[in-house]
């Protein structure tokens, strides 16, 4: 029966619509009539679809606030060559050679008789000095006003300054690259007061200002030369302030200050 179907398909299947007879295999058409399911072809791997990106909008823009004038990596000598006062003072206002100028509160630049021929010199301002941008006026301050007042001067008579012009974080001694970084204001504040005599307040002083290495221990009642200037080293007031004892020390060095400018007590 299968073979006279089949015979009857090839008839239908080998004519097209024109009448002309069709190419047709009558082996693959006996393939299609066998009984039993088609052979399988392998089927192609199923490839693992790729991961479907997940779109995730940028977030937006923040203006971010402007930066302050960087700090240089390294410490920056300042240029104070022909600076006034005002200039001076103006330049250590907006100073930003060293990393104290992002703690400081004020600057403290100094004060006192512009033409003095006498100068203070300490290390650098403490928490009283940062709040009020005003040199020694602490208790070591008020010590110090004592102090110039037992040498017969007043406080409006004498110049007062710092080597750092900032205050350094909890109050510590500032360190090489600070100093460094500041001292040429004072060494041109000294310039325009053209003192007689120079006091170094401590050791730090000392060693900052005369590069001398000595301890202030040993180094206080000699004289020292800066620039032609006689320099007297003695104790800072805040050390007199726990060490009362080496206050009598520190009274014999101011003396030969006195007598070098002529200041020296007469006694009845």
């Amino acid at each position: 029966m299968k073979d006279v179907f089949f015979d009857q398909m090839m008839r239908v299947l080998s004519e097209d619509a024109s009448g002309r007879t069709a190419d047709v295999d009558p082996e693959v058409l006996r393939e299609l009539m066998r009984d039993g399911e088609p052979p399988r072809r392998e089927a192609a791997p199923v490839r693992e679809a790729a991961p479907v990106r997940q779109f995730r909008p940028a977030p937006p823009r923040r203006e971010a606030p402007p930066a302050p004038a960087p700090v240089p990596a390294a410490p920056v000598l300042p240029q104070t060559a022909g600076m006034d006062w005002d200039a001076l003072a103006s330049a250590v206002r907006g100073c930003r050679n060293c990393p104290l100028c992002r703690t400081r509160t004020n600057t403290v630049f100094g004060e006192g008789n512009l033409q003095a021929e006498l100068m203070f010199v300490g290390e650098g301002p403490g928490v009283d000095e940062d709040a009020t941008g005003r040199p020694f006026v602490g208790r070591a301050g008020q010590l110090l006003d004592k102090m110039i007042a037992a040498m017969t001067f007043a406080r409006e008579e004498v110049y007062i300054a710092n080597v750092v012009k900032c205050r350094p974080p909890g109050n510590r001694n500032p360190s090489p690259d600070e100093a460094f970084a500041c001292i040429g204001y004072l060494k041109r504040q000294i310039a325009l007061v053209k003192p007689k005599v120079i006091v170094c307040l401590g050791g730090v002083a000392l060693s900052f200002l005369c590069r001398q290495t000595m301890g202030i221990t040993r180094a206080r009642g000699h004289w020292i030369d800066f620039e032609g200037i006689p320099v007297m080293p003695t104790f800072h007031p805040a050390y007199l302030l726990r060490q009362e004892s080496a206050k009598r020390f520190a009274w014999a060095d101011l003396q030969q200050v006195m007598r070098a400018l002529g200041r020296e007590r007469k006694r009845n």
